[in-house]
């Protein structure tokens, strides 16, 4: 299993909205997510900037790239815009984050 990490940007203002929605993930999302191989995912706000950092394990041969053309994946990125920075698409603005230490 490979680990990966990303950070995105949280409008303002927005955490308990964010975290009210994320509490209430849709199921066919969550099963679109685990489908497609993510598991072991966690999101974590940094309350000074606004990021929100991202942490998942996927295995070789996982299908992440697959879940842009979901329906409920864009879905969700429509539900969620209007608390992040996104892209023309919708879809979230994620930076991919370099790994730099790890203790196993």
């Amino acid at each position: 299993m490979e680990t990966i990490a990303f950070r995105m940007r949280l409008h303002p203002g927005q955490k308990t909205e964010y975290r009210r929605r994320h509490d209430a993930i849709w199921p066919e999302l969550a099963d679109a997510l685990r489908a497609a191989g993510v598991a072991d995912y966690w999101i974590f706000l940094d309350d000074e900037t606004d990021c929100l950092f991202a942490v998942l394990k996927r295995p070789a041969g996982h299908r992440m790239a697959e879940l842009a053309q979901a329906d409920v994946m864009r879905r969700w990125w429509a539900y969620m815009a209007d608390l992040m920075a996104t892209d023309g698409d919708g879809r979230p603005l994620e930076k991919h984050l370099e790994p730099m230490f790890h203790l196993a």
